[in-house]
């Protein structure tokens, strides 16, 4: 039987924007206390299954999630700025109020003014896939550290779903992980969301939008 190679996507850990429901977007803020106990948490867990590679958005909230893994692992972290956050435009640093307030027609489209379309995200987010996949061997693994956005609109153009659906698949919370399996037909949905931290804290994302 052939080994199967696995992405996991694992969203950074808490913010104070997170906590604030800011649009973060490519603002670089830092994990918070939370955020790193998060990240020290679930580097554990995701240390068991044996990742072969690291690759991380370089926005400081992920790479740092990213090193807690390197720490436990001893692997390093290659970083790829495709990997970054959906670009917000106007709509970053701002609440979620404050977007519906300000622009009630974008917020029901969920287009920032003068920030990236979910076809922009999705494809830089797929190349930084191919590329960090392309050392891993069968039966290997890569973990992904990056943003709510930019991984769930990067994972569902990477499995083939047509757009008219992405938002019928909820969001990631702070350092949950969604798993992708290589099959002999494709990559397929193995994981979502998963992890051990219950409460979320929901991200940058049409899908978390209203739960956030």
């Amino acid at each position: 039987m052939t080994e199967v190679r696995k992405i996991v996507l694992w969203r950074h850990g808490q913010t104070t924007w997170n906590v604030e429901r800011r649009f973060q977007g490519s603002t670089d803020i830092p994990l918070d206390d939370t955020g790193r106990e998060q990240a020290d948490r679930a580097a554990r867990l995701l240390a068991a299954l044996r990742p072969t590679a690291i690759i991380s958005s370089p926005l400081q909230r992920a790479a740092d999630t990213a090193q807690a893994l390197s720490a436990v692992t001893g692997l390093p972290v290659t970083s790829d700025r495709d990997l970054i956050e959906r670009g917000g435009g106007a709509w970053e640093g701002l609440t979620n109020a404050e977007i519906r307030a300000k622009y009630p027609t974008e917020h029901a489209l969920w287009q920032p003014p003068g920030g990236e379309t979910t076809e922009q995200v999705s494809k830089r987010v797929t190349a930084a896939f191919e590329r960090g996949l392309s050392g891993v061997p069968a039966g290997g693994l890569l973990v992904v550290a990056s943003h709510g956005a930019a991984l769930r609109l990067g994972m569902l153009r990477w499995l083939g779903f047509p757009e008219e659906l992405w938002g019928r698949f909820g969001g990631l919370s702070n350092c949950c992980w969604s798993v992708l399996e290589e099959g002999r037909s494709g990559w397929r949905l193995a994981e979502h969301n998963a992890g051990t931290l219950p409460e979320p804290v929901l991200s940058d994302d049409r899908a978390a939008e209203g739960d956030s």
